[in-house]
């Protein structure tokens, strides 16, 4: 049987609560709302670009966010070691390349950052501050954190949208 990105049902962003409750609501949103724009879709269409000659695939923006949780919520936020699965120094886009890239475990590695990056945001203030890892040395807060990736995923779930839209015609939502 030939493995398809599961269909999701994406829950509506939040209307009412407070700060935390409207910063996780909202990023939670997003994040499924990637999934959606995936859902049904067999290996080879989630691996298929967008329009030459960008090489930007729907996989290759799970790969992609996957890592941001992992950079923003567990190595900054948490300052844990993370191993990236794609990234290396000398292959810093390799969340894109989807030539030899196995959907199915990319999916649950993506699954598993997610909880990941709930766990380490989990029982901290949005007022909690942290030095960006790198040269940049950037501080930054919590708060932060949330905003950037409910942005992050806006702009990338509108070019999901479109490579969704070039796959099989399904718009919307």
């Amino acid at each position: 049987m030939t493995w398809r990105a599961p269909e999701i049902t994406r829950k509506n962003e939040p209307y009412v609560g407070d700060e935390r409750t409207m910063l996780e609501g909202w990023l939670d949103y997003h994040r499924d709302t990637l999934l959606l724009k995936c859902a049904g879709l067999i290996a080879e269409q989630l691996k298929t670009p967008s329009v030459e000659p960008s090489g930007l695939t729907l996989l290759g923006l799970v790969r992609h966010l996957t890592e941001v949780e992992a950079w923003w919520f567990r190595e900054n936020l948490a300052g844990q070691q993370v191993d990236y699965p794609y990234f290396a120094p000398e292959t810093p886009d390799a969340d894109h390349d989807v030539s030899g890239a196995d959907a199915e475990a990319d999916f649950a590695t993506y699954h598993r950052e997610v909880q990941l990056a709930r766990a380490a945001a989990a029982g901290r203030s949005l007022d909690e501050t942290f030095t960006e890892v790198g040269p940049k040395k950037r501080t930054f807060n919590l708060r932060w954190v949330y905003v950037h990736l409910i942005e992050e995923y806006a702009r990338h779930n509108g070019h999901a949208d479109l490579i969704r839209e070039r796959i099989d015609g399904v718009t919307g939502d």
